[in-house]
Protein backbone atom coordinates (compact mmCIF):
# COMPACT_ATOMS: atom_id res chain seq x y z
CA UNK A 1 0.00 0.00 0.00
CA UNK A 2 1.44 3.39 -0.98
CA UNK A 3 1.40 6.58 1.12
CA UNK A 4 -1.68 7.97 -0.63
CA UNK A 5 -3.66 4.79 0.01
CA UNK A 6 -2.58 4.74 3.65
CA UNK A 7 -4.06 8.23 4.15
CA UNK A 8 -7.35 7.33 2.45
CA UNK A 9 -10.07 6.16 4.89
CA UNK A 10 -11.87 4.07 2.25
CA UNK A 11 -10.41 2.02 -0.60
CA UNK A 12 -12.45 0.96 -3.63
CA UNK A 13 -11.45 -2.15 -5.56
CA UNK A 14 -12.86 -4.38 -8.30
CA UNK A 15 -11.17 -7.73 -7.64
CA UNK A 16 -13.20 -9.50 -10.33
CA UNK A 17 -15.71 -8.60 -13.02
CA UNK A 18 -19.06 -7.75 -11.46
CA UNK A 19 -17.70 -7.46 -7.91
CA UNK A 20 -16.79 -4.29 -6.00
CA UNK A 21 -14.89 -4.41 -2.73
CA UNK A 22 -15.05 -1.42 -0.40
CA UNK A 23 -12.39 -1.49 2.31
CA UNK A 24 -12.34 0.38 5.63
CA UNK A 25 -8.79 1.72 5.81
CA UNK A 26 -8.09 3.16 9.25
CA UNK A 27 -6.37 0.12 10.78
CA UNK A 28 -4.38 2.20 13.30
CA UNK A 29 -7.68 3.20 14.96
CA UNK A 30 -9.26 -0.25 14.45
CA UNK A 31 -11.30 1.43 11.71
CA UNK A 32 -13.00 3.89 14.04
CA UNK A 33 -15.62 5.91 12.18
CA UNK A 34 -15.22 9.65 12.01
CA UNK A 35 -17.34 11.91 9.81
CA UNK A 36 -14.90 11.81 6.88
CA UNK A 37 -14.81 8.00 6.83
CA UNK A 38 -18.59 7.69 6.85
CA UNK A 39 -19.09 10.13 3.98
CA UNK A 40 -16.32 8.40 2.01
CA UNK A 41 -17.97 5.06 2.69
CA UNK A 42 -21.32 6.37 1.54
CA UNK A 43 -19.71 7.71 -1.65
CA UNK A 44 -18.16 4.30 -2.29
CA UNK A 45 -21.48 2.51 -1.81
CA UNK A 46 -23.11 4.99 -4.20
CA UNK A 47 -20.36 4.40 -6.76
CA UNK A 48 -20.91 0.64 -6.65
CA UNK A 49 -24.70 1.00 -6.68
CA UNK A 50 -24.64 3.25 -9.76
CA UNK A 51 -22.15 1.13 -11.70
CA UNK A 52 -24.24 -1.14 -13.93
CA UNK A 53 -21.32 -3.55 -14.28
CA UNK A 54 -21.25 -4.23 -10.53
CA UNK A 55 -23.56 -7.00 -9.33
CA UNK A 56 -22.28 -7.67 -5.79
CA UNK A 57 -20.67 -5.34 -3.22
CA UNK A 58 -18.25 -6.56 -0.54
CA UNK A 59 -17.55 -4.48 2.58
CA UNK A 60 -14.19 -5.43 4.11
CA UNK A 61 -11.68 -3.87 6.49
CA UNK A 62 -7.92 -3.62 6.74
CA UNK A 63 -6.16 -4.47 9.97
CA UNK A 64 -6.78 -6.71 12.96
CA UNK A 65 -10.36 -5.57 13.61
CA UNK A 66 -13.37 -4.81 11.43
CA UNK A 67 -14.41 -1.68 13.35
CA UNK A 68 -14.19 -0.28 16.86
CA UNK A 69 -17.26 1.89 16.23
CA UNK A 70 -17.70 5.66 16.40
CA UNK A 71 -14.49 7.63 16.72
CA UNK A 72 -14.95 9.23 20.15
CA UNK A 73 -11.76 11.25 19.69
CA UNK A 74 -13.23 13.31 16.83
CA UNK A 75 -13.48 16.98 17.71
CA UNK A 76 -15.69 19.68 16.12
CA UNK A 77 -18.04 17.02 14.75
CA UNK A 78 -20.73 19.58 13.86
CA UNK A 79 -18.24 21.75 11.97
CA UNK A 80 -17.01 18.65 10.16
CA UNK A 81 -20.51 18.21 8.70
CA UNK A 82 -19.96 21.42 6.71
CA UNK A 83 -17.15 19.74 4.80
CA UNK A 84 -19.65 17.41 3.09
CA UNK A 85 -22.75 17.71 0.97
CA UNK A 86 -25.48 16.15 3.09
CA UNK A 87 -27.37 13.20 1.62
CA UNK A 88 -30.68 13.12 3.47
CA UNK A 89 -33.43 15.75 3.51
CA UNK A 90 -32.35 16.82 6.97
CA UNK A 91 -31.74 20.26 8.45
CA UNK A 92 -30.65 21.65 11.78
CA UNK A 93 -26.92 20.87 11.78
CA UNK A 94 -26.11 24.33 13.17
CA UNK A 95 -29.12 24.77 15.46
CA UNK A 96 -29.06 25.18 19.21
CA UNK A 97 -29.97 22.61 21.82
CA UNK A 98 -30.42 18.94 20.91
CA UNK A 99 -31.35 19.57 17.29
CA UNK A 100 -27.83 19.69 15.83
CA UNK A 101 -26.80 16.39 17.44
CA UNK A 102 -30.02 14.67 16.41
CA UNK A 103 -29.68 15.93 12.82
CA UNK A 104 -26.08 14.74 12.58
CA UNK A 105 -26.92 11.24 13.83
CA UNK A 106 -30.02 11.05 11.65
CA UNK A 107 -27.82 11.77 8.63
CA UNK A 108 -24.61 9.81 9.14
CA UNK A 109 -25.67 7.02 11.51
CA UNK A 110 -29.28 5.92 11.11
CA UNK A 111 -29.63 7.53 7.67
CA UNK A 112 -26.52 6.07 6.10
CA UNK A 113 -27.11 2.58 7.53
CA UNK A 114 -30.66 2.56 6.20
CA UNK A 115 -29.48 3.71 2.76
CA UNK A 116 -26.88 0.95 2.62
CA UNK A 117 -29.45 -1.66 3.67
CA UNK A 118 -31.64 -0.69 0.74
CA UNK A 119 -29.01 -0.65 -2.02
CA UNK A 120 -30.67 -2.72 -4.77
CA UNK A 121 -27.67 -5.05 -5.08
CA UNK A 122 -26.50 -7.87 -2.79
CA UNK A 123 -23.95 -6.79 -0.20
CA UNK A 124 -21.59 -8.96 1.86
CA UNK A 125 -19.74 -7.88 5.00
CA UNK A 126 -16.41 -9.61 5.67
CA UNK A 127 -15.82 -9.27 9.41
CA UNK A 128 -12.64 -10.08 11.32
CA UNK A 129 -11.74 -9.43 14.92
CA UNK A 130 -13.89 -7.01 16.88
CA UNK A 131 -17.06 -5.40 15.58
CA UNK A 132 -18.14 -2.96 18.28
CA UNK A 133 -21.19 -0.68 18.54
CA UNK A 134 -20.98 1.53 15.43
CA UNK A 135 -19.23 -1.37 13.70
CA UNK A 136 -22.53 -3.24 13.85
CA UNK A 137 -24.07 -0.36 11.90
CA UNK A 138 -21.74 -1.19 9.02
CA UNK A 139 -22.12 -4.98 9.08
CA UNK A 140 -25.85 -5.25 9.85
CA UNK A 141 -27.08 -3.31 6.80
CA UNK A 142 -25.31 -5.84 4.57
CA UNK A 143 -27.35 -8.76 3.22
CA UNK A 144 -24.82 -11.42 4.20
CA UNK A 145 -22.05 -11.59 6.80
CA UNK A 146 -19.01 -13.86 6.60
CA UNK A 147 -16.96 -13.77 9.79
CA UNK A 148 -13.64 -15.12 10.95
CA UNK A 149 -13.64 -17.67 13.73
CA UNK A 150 -12.11 -15.05 16.06
CA UNK A 151 -14.74 -12.40 15.31
CA UNK A 152 -16.94 -10.96 18.04
CA UNK A 153 -19.89 -8.58 18.02
CA UNK A 154 -20.61 -6.15 20.86
CA UNK A 155 -22.93 -3.26 21.65
CA UNK A 156 -21.72 -1.89 25.01
CA UNK A 157 -23.63 1.40 24.82
CA UNK A 158 -25.85 0.63 27.82
CA UNK A 159 -22.67 0.62 29.92
CA UNK A 160 -22.33 4.33 29.26
CA UNK A 161 -25.95 5.31 29.54
CA UNK A 162 -27.39 4.92 26.02
CA UNK A 163 -29.85 2.20 25.05
CA UNK A 164 -28.17 0.78 21.95
CA UNK A 165 -26.60 2.06 18.74
CA UNK A 166 -28.53 4.40 16.44
CA UNK A 167 -29.31 1.68 13.87
CA UNK A 168 -31.26 -0.44 16.35
CA UNK A 169 -31.47 -3.74 14.45
CA UNK A 170 -30.72 -6.06 17.38
CA UNK A 171 -34.21 -7.58 17.48
CA UNK A 172 -34.09 -8.64 13.83
CA UNK A 173 -30.49 -9.81 14.01
CA UNK A 174 -30.54 -12.03 17.11
CA UNK A 175 -34.13 -12.16 18.44
CA UNK A 176 -35.71 -10.37 21.37
CA UNK A 177 -34.31 -12.31 24.33
CA UNK A 178 -30.75 -12.44 23.04
CA UNK A 179 -30.97 -8.76 22.09
CA UNK A 180 -31.90 -7.92 25.68
CA UNK A 181 -29.04 -10.03 27.04
CA UNK A 182 -26.60 -8.49 24.55
CA UNK A 183 -27.60 -4.95 25.55
CA UNK A 184 -28.24 -5.42 29.28
CA UNK A 185 -24.87 -7.12 29.87
CA UNK A 186 -22.72 -5.52 27.14
CA UNK A 187 -21.29 -9.02 26.59
CA UNK A 188 -19.88 -9.91 23.18
CA UNK A 189 -21.41 -12.43 20.83
CA UNK A 190 -18.83 -14.86 19.48
CA UNK A 191 -18.79 -15.82 15.82
CA UNK A 192 -20.29 -19.18 16.81
CA UNK A 193 -23.10 -17.46 18.73
CA UNK A 194 -23.78 -15.19 15.78
CA UNK A 195 -23.88 -18.14 13.36
CA UNK A 196 -26.26 -20.09 15.59
CA UNK A 197 -28.58 -17.09 15.92
CA UNK A 198 -28.64 -16.49 12.16
CA UNK A 199 -26.77 -13.17 12.27
CA UNK A 200 -23.77 -14.60 10.43
CA UNK A 201 -23.95 -16.78 7.32
CA UNK A 202 -20.56 -18.46 7.48
CA UNK A 203 -17.46 -18.71 9.67
CA UNK A 204 -13.98 -19.18 8.22
CA UNK A 205 -10.37 -18.97 9.46
CA UNK A 206 -8.94 -15.47 9.22
CA UNK A 207 -6.58 -16.35 6.37
CA UNK A 208 -9.56 -17.58 4.31
CA UNK A 209 -11.84 -14.57 4.82
CA UNK A 210 -11.00 -12.80 1.57
CA UNK A 211 -11.21 -15.92 -0.60
CA UNK A 212 -14.42 -17.17 1.05
CA UNK A 213 -16.09 -13.79 0.58
CA UNK A 214 -15.03 -13.63 -3.05
CA UNK A 215 -16.30 -17.17 -3.61
CA UNK A 216 -19.72 -16.20 -2.23
CA UNK A 217 -19.78 -12.98 -4.25
CA UNK A 218 -18.80 -14.84 -7.42
CA UNK A 219 -21.65 -17.31 -6.98
CA UNK A 220 -24.17 -14.50 -6.47
CA UNK A 221 -22.83 -12.40 -9.34
CA UNK A 222 -23.61 -15.23 -11.75
CA UNK A 223 -27.35 -14.78 -11.09
CA UNK A 224 -29.74 -12.40 -12.82
CA UNK A 225 -29.15 -8.85 -11.58
CA UNK A 226 -32.85 -8.04 -11.82
CA UNK A 227 -33.87 -11.21 -9.97
CA UNK A 228 -31.41 -10.42 -7.19
CA UNK A 229 -32.81 -6.90 -6.92
CA UNK A 230 -36.40 -8.15 -6.68
CA UNK A 231 -35.51 -10.83 -4.14
CA UNK A 232 -33.77 -8.32 -1.90
CA UNK A 233 -36.72 -5.95 -2.09
CA UNK A 234 -39.13 -8.75 -1.17
CA UNK A 235 -37.18 -9.88 1.89
CA UNK A 236 -36.53 -6.34 3.13
CA UNK A 237 -40.22 -5.54 2.71
CA UNK A 238 -41.08 -8.58 4.82
CA UNK A 239 -38.99 -7.20 7.68
CA UNK A 240 -40.54 -3.76 7.28
CA UNK A 241 -44.04 -5.27 7.37
CA UNK A 242 -43.13 -6.57 10.84
CA UNK A 243 -42.71 -2.97 11.97
CA UNK A 244 -38.93 -2.79 11.72
CA UNK A 245 -38.76 0.77 10.39
CA UNK A 246 -41.19 2.20 12.95
CA UNK A 247 -39.41 0.41 15.79
CA UNK A 248 -36.07 1.69 14.52
CA UNK A 249 -37.32 5.28 14.50
CA UNK A 250 -38.67 4.91 18.04
CA UNK A 251 -35.34 3.53 19.28
CA UNK A 252 -33.49 6.36 17.54
CA UNK A 253 -35.54 9.00 19.32
CA UNK A 254 -35.03 7.28 22.67
CA UNK A 255 -31.31 7.32 21.86
CA UNK A 256 -31.53 11.10 21.42
CA UNK A 257 -33.33 11.42 24.77
CA UNK A 258 -30.40 9.63 26.41
CA UNK A 259 -27.95 12.09 24.83
CA UNK A 260 -29.97 15.04 26.10
CA UNK A 261 -30.14 13.53 29.58
CA UNK A 262 -26.37 13.14 29.88
CA UNK A 263 -25.73 16.55 28.33
CA UNK A 264 -27.76 18.10 31.14
CA UNK A 265 -25.86 16.12 33.79
CA UNK A 266 -22.29 16.01 32.46
CA UNK A 267 -22.21 18.21 29.34
CA UNK A 268 -21.45 15.02 27.38
CA UNK A 269 -23.50 12.81 25.07
CA UNK A 270 -23.13 9.78 27.33
CA UNK A 271 -22.54 8.85 30.94
CA UNK A 272 -18.73 9.12 31.16
CA UNK A 273 -18.62 7.27 34.48
CA UNK A 274 -19.30 4.02 32.66
CA UNK A 275 -16.16 4.36 30.54
CA UNK A 276 -12.58 3.42 31.49
CA UNK A 277 -10.87 6.21 33.39
CA UNK A 278 -8.33 6.78 30.60
CA UNK A 279 -11.19 7.27 28.14
CA UNK A 280 -12.95 9.63 30.55
CA UNK A 281 -9.85 11.81 30.76
CA UNK A 282 -9.39 11.74 26.98
CA UNK A 283 -12.94 13.09 26.68
CA UNK A 284 -12.19 15.89 29.14
CA UNK A 285 -13.98 14.39 32.14
CA UNK A 286 -12.23 14.10 35.51
CA UNK A 287 -13.19 10.73 37.04
CA UNK A 288 -12.10 12.03 40.44
CA UNK A 289 -14.88 14.62 40.30
CA UNK A 290 -17.46 11.85 40.59
CA UNK A 291 -15.85 10.26 43.65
Amino acid sequence: MNAEQESTPILYETPEAGIARIVLNRPKTANAQDTALLYALNDAFDRAAHDEDIRVIILAANGKHFSSGHDLSERNSYRNMHDHETVGAICGFTCEGAEAQMSREEEIYLGFSERWRNIPKPTIAAVQGKCIAGGLMLAWPCDLIIATDDASFTDPTVSFGVGGVEYFAHLWEVGARKAKEMLFTSDALSAEDALRLGMVNKIVPRDELESATLEMARKIAAKSRFALKLTKKAINAGQDAQGRELAMQNAFHLHQLAHTHWLKLYDMLMDPTGLPEATQRAMGFDPEARK
